[in-house]
């Protein structure tokens, strides 16, 4: 797999974000997730968006990086929250999603970042156990679902 630093507004970008979309439709009914993103959220040195590409340059996961400091949504100093982690369903199971969150959270410390926060939900028990065997705790929650039954939040200190 080859991952690079990618736009938002990326076409692979953005067919990797329609799947992604499509899935949280599927698991939750509610038409994907509603939070809030802008192609500028993932500009160095405020953010990294990454795709990992086929040995066919398929674009086949995907997952960024944002700053967050001390908001109304819960956030606090120094967050760097994850945005769209997503594998492709048929290469799913094979590491690709902890060589990303590892790149990710390698980019975010490089920029200064303290901690590193997510939020999922609950009809993603895949993306929690990835997240708690990647040393992520729950925290308080925060961000757009922070009031919403089955969100989850999660914090990684990046020190």
């Amino acid at each position: 797999m080859n991952i690079r630093r990618v736009s938002f507004d990326h076409p692979d970008a953005v067919k990797l974000n329609d799947e992604v979309q499509a899935e949280y439709h599927e698991r939750y009914g509610d038409g994907g997730d509603a939070t809030v993103l802008d192609p500028s959220d993932f500009r160095s040195p405020r953010g990294v968006y990454l795709i990992a590409y086929d040995t066919d340059d398929r674009p086949v996961a995907s997952g960024g990086w944002r700053t967050q400091d001390r908001n109304d949504e819960g956030n606090e100093d120094g967050d760097a929250e994850l945005k769209r982690m997503y594998v492709n369903k048929e290469l799913r199971g094979r590491g690709l999603a902890r060589r990303i969150l590892a790149a990710l959270e390698e980019d975010a410390r490089a920029a200064g970042r303290t901690r590193m926060v997510l939020e999922t939900g609950t009809q993603q028990p895949e993306a929690i156990a990835l997240y708690a065997s990647s040393g992520y705790e729950p925290c308080a929650k925060f961000g757009y679902y922070r009031f919403h039954e089955a969100s989850r939040c999660f914090a990684k200190p990046l020190a």
